[in-house]
């Protein structure tokens, strides 16, 4: 019986892994998703997030993106963020780190708040196809306005796209 665990194992393991797309020359498109109540900092109880990511495989493992980001609270803030990230993938089953920073821009009690917000995630990119991936990812968030307001930590989700071609011939 233990035989028979360990070979699925193995296989679903080497299933996850044979899709891999980390190199260089790749290109990335993401949406995500945050909030969703797994999210908190010191201003905001609540958050909704969406976000659009690009990116390009500098060399094998290796992704630079530039990320577009708005999130707003129900009866509260909003804001809007602009920003690029690095992100590095730890041996090539899907697991990354990454680190980058965003400039963002907060309407927060009537008054506009910007603010430079360095950031770390970590996450998984799980292989549903050869090309797309579904992202689950926690990240942190560090405000330098205003560490115990705007910095934050959550989980986010999102789904990815690793393409040879951002346009495939016809």
């Amino acid at each position: 019986m233990n035989k028979k665990i360990f070979l699925l194992l193995a296989a679903l393991t080497m299933s996850l892994t044979s899709f891999a797309q980390f190199e260089k020359g790749k290109k990335y498109l993401s949406a995500t998703v945050s909030g969703l109540n797994v999210h908190y900092s010191g201003a905001e109880k609540w958050q909704f997030g969406i976000a659009a990511r690009g990116g390009y495989m500098l060399a094998d493992n290796w992704l630079a993106m530039g990320i577009f980001d708005y999130s707003f609270q129900q009866n509260g803030p909003k804001s809007l963020s602009v920003g690029a990230a690095a992100r590095y993938y730890v041996i090539q089953n899907g697991l990354y780190l990454g680190a980058g920073v965003n400039y963002s821009h907060r309407c927060a009690s009537g008054e506009k708040i910007n603010d430079v917000v360095p950031n770390i995630h970590i996450g998984y990119a799980f292989f549903v196809s050869k090309t797309v991936t579904i992202e689950p990812e926690l990240y942190y968030n560090q405000s330098l306005k205003s560490h115990s307001d705007y910095s934050d930590v959550g989980f986010r989700i999102g789904i990815g796209i690793y393409l040879d071609q951002l346009f495939p011939k016809l």
